[in-house]
């Protein structure tokens, strides 16, 4: 790819599913899930943010700028692209949330030749039968766009999406790489890496 790329992995939700602590710090099998999803996104991007609205000091340990979101109360993941279009340097950037730490070695070559060719908005991934919003790439010029959709009070991933030219990738042929951990219970998965 010859355009540079900005990746940011989304670490900023209230954790509510379990029981509200912070997602991206709870490990799988002795690793942080924000460090499994950093290990695996870095190498197909040029430069990395992390989107974290608590324990920032933790996050910047992992190496990468630590961006908080500017609407207060958990605003959701729109909130943290907000933050990192805000701040990326890149004219792409690609989002995955901290609690998929399996997602594929190829997401971003693979979501960027079907943005390329279909002279996308953004493009998202699809698997398993599900649009997975989380896992995105997109233009950095979408960021006025996305203020004013915030603004207006919404927080909907897919209603933003249905007001932007998207491309759906499919990545059923890695449909178990975008599992994620939702809950306590989950961490205890024993699955390879």
């Amino acid at each position: 790819m010859s355009v540079p790329i900005t990746g940011v992995i989304l670490a900023g939700g209230a954790g509510r599913r379990m029981g509200g602590v912070d997602k991206g710090l709870q490990e799988l099998d002795g690793q942080p899930l924000v460090q499994r999803v950093l290990v695996r996104l870095a190498p197909q991007v040029d430069s990395m943010l992390i989107s974290a609205n608590r324990n920032r000091e933790r996050y910047a340990r992992f190496g990468c700028p630590v961006l908080g979101d500017t609407i207060p109360g958990y605003a959701g993941p729109l909130a943290g692209l907000q933050a990192a279009l805000a701040n990326a340097l890149t004219p792409l950037l690609v989002s995955a949330p901290c609690d998929s730490p399996f997602l594929p070695a190829d997401l971003v070559a693979r979501l960027h030749a079907a943005f390329e060719a279909s002279a996308a908005d953004l493009a998202v991934a699809r698997a398993g039968g599900r649009v997975h919003r989380a896992f995105c790439l997109l233009r950095r010029e979408l960021r006025p766009g996305l203020d004013a959709f915030l603004a207006s009070g919404e927080r909907r991933v897919g209603l933003w999406h249905a007001s932007l030219k998207v491309v759906e990738v499919d990545f059923d042929d890695e449909a178990e790489a975008f599992a994620n951990v939702n809950t306590l219970e989950d961490l205890g998965m024993d699955r390879a890496s």
